[in-house]
């Protein structure tokens, strides 16, 4: 009568020995670890491993061994002491061209690793770590926009053969100044019609000599951009984190304007507000043709339209003023070969606003020259510019174009990264930084688990008493519970926090309710007056609709608190959920497997021991 067939005993051994795989690394811990990445992003050169253990050598501090992931070294101690020693003389020896940060590897075997065991990844109040909260300049990318409309027009103006006095921006607003009022009326009209040129509330002014026009930005349009930016700097600030190698980072939006950023497990706050305080930018500018670089930069006599840069070498390089695509309008950028001559390429994508900019400028700049410019705003108030490419322009080009004249493929492959992740849509600024350390993180940890053990103890005594051998499956069940849970948890890469543990310590309680109201019905079948094989058939036939039904709303409730609550409150509606799917098989599937295996072998079973 109770008696499984043998297809799914195997199935409970093989779902039990996965989870039990899976939930092995998190008992191997972490090793102290240091991670070194190119401040840009850049390629690491293979000789870099070797100046990098000279290094460590010639400062007799030891270490376990070394690996390269994702164009990051990482490199494993035996202690702390022995990982700020060899900090401080990475640091000193790599200079600025690379970040030496500190964090910790996993210790997971190789083996296990190979077969895609991690141990699960802790929050930040629970490892420790960084806490960011970046706002966006939205007057700067006010200002960027309407710089670019002012651009826009003066190019548009030019086209239609119109003369005008000045086409600039005052503050929030662009301000256009013609001669006649048969000019302001061209220029109205070209506004109204001109794509590059919509999402301007524009208004007639006049002076004393001049007709006007005074545009400001939509409200929509305002909107819109501030959206955008905030999107693209999103993706900017996962590229940088993904630099530094940190485990489930929090990047999220938070209002209207503002961006959290959690580190969990970054130890080196320094290193980390560094890269993730820095704001880059890109901007295409042309050369100045007419003008000598060296000369402007030994004579300090720069003309009035131009600016100087120097490029990575120093060299002066002597720029216009007038902005032609800035990197807020790229879409994409490649590395590749070019098909005619093989040499090192980079191929870009612009948007629809950035294609229409650079074909207009390209097309009557056939010869001339075109430089990328990278900006980068560091904490502190420290920005550097710098000319990262000087290319020819050979044909008019717009949405997609090639930039050639680059000296090697990694050179190419440095400026196609520069190109897709360096561009920040506005400049950010760190408003709020909270650090939980490592001891604090430990600490919550240790009474995190205490609460679990206790609270796993507490059940097995209970049950044990109260329901004997039947509660021994229980606690048999609880136990495959937490180890599918944790199993689960790394599987999925779900980050634990303290409300994650919360949610644990009450799927503990939950898990057993089911075998409580398994239990309770065979005694009452007993009690009415069944034989104790048709009291054990029907305890769990009977339980099983009610245990589905509490379990159901329970699993929508925390489907629904997943869905929108923030990050601590979705830690607690994960574990909820995993452990509301786990308990089900356990307690119902497994017990009745274990008690069947007891007692569905017996012909005549006199007496239960519940």
């Amino acid at each position: 009568m109770n008696q499984y067939p043998a297809w799914k005993y195997v199935l409970i051994i093989v779902i039990l020995l996965v989870g039990g795989l899976y939930a092995l690394p998190n008992l191997f811990g972490e090793d102290p670890a240091l991670q070194i990445t190119s401040s840009r992003g850049f390629q690491i050169p293979l000789e870099l491993e070797g100046a990098i253990e000279d290094t460590l050598v010639a400062d007799s501090i030891p270490f376990k061994n070394s690996e390269r992931v994702n164009n990051r070294i990482l490199y494993r101690f035996n202690s702390n002491e022995d990982q700020l020693a060899a900090s401080a003389a990475l640091r000193k020896a790599l200079g600025d061209q690379y970040v030496v940060a500190l964090n910790n590897a996993h210790a997971t075997p190789t083996w296990l690793r190979a077969v895609g065991g991690k141990p699960m990844t802790l929050g930040l109040d629970l490892k420790g770590g960084v806490h960011f909260l970046m706002q966006v300049d939205m007057d700067t990318a006010r200002g960027q926009q309407l710089d670019r409309y002012v651009d826009d027009l003066r190019a548009a103006l030019r086209d239609e053969r119109i003369r005008y006095v000045s086409v600039r921006r005052e503050g929030n607003k662009m301000v256009a100044l013609l001669r006649t009022t048969e000019d302001r009326d061209k220029t109205l009209d070209i506004i109204r019609r001109d794509q590059s040129l919509q999402g301007l509330n524009v208004r007639e002014m006049d002076t004393v000599e001049y007709f006007g026009i005074d545009a400001t930005v939509q409200e929509q349009q305002l909107l819109e951009l501030q959206q955008t930016a905030l999107r693209q700097n999103i993706t900017t600030l996962r590229n940088r984190v993904n630099e530094i190698g940190v485990a489930e980072p929090l990047i999220q939006q938070q209002g209207a304007d503002r961006v959290v950023v959690q580190l969990p497990g970054m130890q080196d706050t320094v290193e980390a507000k560094k890269i993730i305080g820095a704001t880059a930018t890109l901007e295409y500018r042309a050369v100045d043709e007419a003008n000598d670089a060296f000369t402007a930069a030994q004579t300090g006599r720069i003309p009035p339209e131009s600016r100087l840069y120097t490029d990575d070498r120093g060299q002066p390089v002597l720029l216009k003023k007038r902005l032609i695509v800035s990197g807020d309008q790229l879409i994409g950028a490649s590395s590749g070969f070019d098909q005619q001559s093989g040499q090192p390429q980079v191929s870009v994508t612009l948007d629809g606003v950035g294609a229409k900019r650079m074909l207009d400028f390209t097309r009557d700049n056939v010869g001339n020259r075109m430089a990328v410019v990278y900006i980068e705003q560091k904490p502190g108030g420290v920005k550097t510019e710098e000319v990262i490419s000087v290319a020819t322009v050979r044909e008019p080009f717009g949405k997609r174009f090639q930039t050639t004249g680059l000296d090697s493929m990694s050179e190419a492959s440095q400026l196609a990264l520069l190109l897709r992740a360096g561009a920040l849509a506005a400049p950010m600024e760190i408003v709020e930084e909270r650090t939980v350390g490592p001891t604090l993180g430990a600490i919550n940890v240790e009474q995190g688990f205490k609460s679990v053990v206790i609270g796993f103890i507490l059940v097995l005594i209970f049950m044990a008493v109260y329901y004997r051998v039947f509660g021994l499956v229980a606690n048999l069940a609880l136990l495959a519970n937490l180890i599918l849970m944790v199993s689960l948890l790394s599987m999925l890469g779900a980050t634990l926090t303290m409300p994650g543990i919360a949610g644990i310590v009450l799927t503990v309680g939950m898990a057993v309710d089911a075998n409580v109201l398994i239990f309770e019905r065979i005694r009452e079948e007993l009690r009415n007056g069944n034989t104790p094989q048709a009291s054990i058939r029907a305890g769990y036939d009977k339980a099983f609709s009610t245990i589905a039904d509490a379990n159901i709303t329970t699993l929508i409730a925390a489907f629904v608190l997943f869905l929108f609550g923030t990050g601590p409150i979705k830690g607690f509606a994960v574990t909820l959920s995993l452990g509301i799917v786990t308990s089900m098989f356990t307690a119902i599937m497994g017990t009745r497997a274990v008690v069947n295996l007891i007692y569905g072998g017996q012909k005549r079973v006199k007496k239960l021991a519940i």
